[in-house]
């Protein structure tokens, strides 16, 4: 039961009721103990100040951070991680004696997913990544960090250069062509998402460009079978859902929240999967 001494945490972004980040954090606050509630904060875009604020003032824990606002709070910030200067977006804000600190946790929680699910080495591997905003460029940096050959495919032009030129190393604007020589693809976008107009869409032009062999990793975890999952299983390739990535990024938010390490098994148990098998089928 919540007190005056509970802390405030959340997911802040719009639309957001969809999000189990809440889940998610409430599981790992009861686990350790810890005095805290999280709840879904729908925010639109010109009060993001203003509530980044209010949360500030009121010494809330921290929330994570999701679309539209990943690249907004990084500006609004009081600090940031080194990460987070690179990439100019954050999925999380830790909360201090009325400062704002962002940080990025989204690559980290993409690559400890690919290890989980499928053992996925991104050395040296041709990789697509479909999408330039803020989850996308942070995929694409830790991608290239962990040094693969990542080709960016996104219908903003602009967006896709900008995210070359962050991540570096061996990365390059790709077309939708190289989705068929690519070891890795990921689709970074909202296509294929539920209760959206993008609900239907496959991310790729041509689902013949799948096959045996590749990984086929989708960001979107509503639905946990997306339409370009569903075409990747049936190519013969290998599945991977954003449910997976959704725990791992959580859980180093959490452990930054809490400075203590958090079992994936009990952030699994909160939105109803388990680890390991509802990351692919």
């Amino acid at each position: 039961m919540a007190s005056g001494d509970t802390r405030l945490a959340g997911v802040i972004g719009w639309p957001v009721a969809h999000s189990l980040s809440p889940a998610l954090h409430q599981a790992a606050f009861d686990a350790a103990g810890f005095d805290a509630v999280s709840v879904a904060l729908p925010v639109e875009a010109p009060a993001l100040p203003r509530a980044l604020e209010s949360l500030a003032t009121m010494d809330a824990l921290g929330v994570s951070v999701t679309m539209p606002h990943k690249q907004a709070v990084a500006a609004l910030a009081t600090s940031v991680d080194p990460l987070v200067e690179r990439l100019g977006a954050a999925n999380c804000l830790t909360f201090a004696n009325g400062s704002i600190h962002a940080s990025s946790t989204d690559g980290r929680g993409f690559l400890d997913a690919l290890v989980e699910a499928v053992g996925f080495d991104p050395r040296g591997a041709r990789c697509v990544v479909l999408g330039a905003g803020g989850a996308a460029a942070a995929i694409v940096v830790a991608l290239a960090d962990a040094g693969a050959n990542v080709a960016v495919v996104a219908r903003n032009q602009p967006a896709a250069e900008d995210t070359v030129r962050l991540a570096g190393g061996d990365t390059a604007v790709g077309q939708m062509v190289d989705v068929a020589s690519a070891a890795l693809i990921v689709n970074a976008t909202p296509l294929g998402m539920e209760g959206t107009p993008f609900a239907a869409d496959l991310a790729i032009d041509d689902p013949a460009s799948l096959h045996e062999g590749q990984v086929v990793f989708d960001t979107i975890y509503h639905p946990r079978r997306t339409p370009l999952l569903t075409a990747a299983a049936a190519a013969g390739a290998r599945p991977v859902g954003g449910l997976a990535m959704l725990v791992h990024q959580a859980r180093h938010q959490l452990e930054g929240w809490l400075g203590s390490p958090v079992d994936p098994e009990v952030l699994w148990q909160a939105v109803g999967g388990r680890r390991g098998e509802d990351a692919t089928w």
